[in-house]
């Protein structure tokens, strides 16, 4: 009898170890997961820093683009405009094209021949150009007809100042390739008109080509900036 219930004890206690040792099991795990998820905080935590030093960097390279086309093109006598917030060379149309046309105006080589090389040189200069992932020539129109016409006319415009700076007219020949691989031609129609100084709507001020520069991944570092609260 005593056998017995030694044997039955027995097994009541040998069954009593299992708990202790689940239990352990499950700390256990549980101190991997939390380990895990210290470690990914502490490498998400690095990616942001190292996110915000190329936001920090893309937005310095746009500055000091910005302020260099200042210094650049300040001279008021070439009859251009140089946006401070972007750095989009701005200059009427009636330096390129008479009133509702889109063929480029006999002087107005000269004054592309002028202006594109020295623009260049800075965009595409050894500093920057890793950084540039687009040029857009981006033609904009008055309100005077419809927005398609305007659409097209402004389109066609952009077309033919890209046409001459690629093509066989244009003396500067080095910087084509460069052009090609980043240039495009963009139409606004009437949808991004100007104002005077009184801030009326300007016909005249309307009529404009933009020489415009794009940076890697900026639409996507944008968005960053805005979700990291910067």
């Amino acid at each position: 009898m005593n056998t017995k219930y030694q044997r039955l004890f027995r097994r009541e206690g040998d069954d009593g170890h299992f708990w202790p040792s689940f239990t352990d099991l499950l700390t256990t795990i549980l101190l991997c997961f939390i380990l895990i998820f210290i470690t990914m905080m502490i490498i998400k935590s690095l990616q942001i820093e190292e996110m915000k030093r190329t936001i920090d960097q893309i937005m310095g390279v746009r500055e000091k683009l910005v302020n260099e086309m200042k210094e650049e093109f300040n001279d008021a006598s070439m009859g251009i405009e140089v946006d401070e917030k972007t750095g989009a060379i701005i200059f009427n149309t009636d330096i390129l094209f008479e009133f509702d046309e889109a063929e480029l105006k006999s002087e107005s080589f000269e004054f592309l021949n002028e202006f594109v090389p020295r623009y260049l040189d800075i965009l595409l200069g050894s500093e920057y150009e890793e950084y540039v992932a687009e040029i857009i020539i981006e033609g904009h129109t008055d309100r005077n007809g419809g927005y398609l016409y305007n659409l097209e006319l402004a389109q066609e415009r952009s077309y033919s100042v890209a046409e001459y700076i690629l093509g066989d007219e244009f003396p500067y020949k080095n910087i084509q390739q460069h052009l090609e691989e980043k240039l495009t031609v963009n139409s606004k129609s009437y949808t991004d008109v100007r104002t005077d100084e009184n801030g009326e709507y300007s016909a005249d001020d309307s009529r404009r080509v933009e020489f415009k520069f794009r940076l890697k991944d900026e639409e996507i570092l944008n968005r960053t900036r805005e979700i990291l609260g910067d």
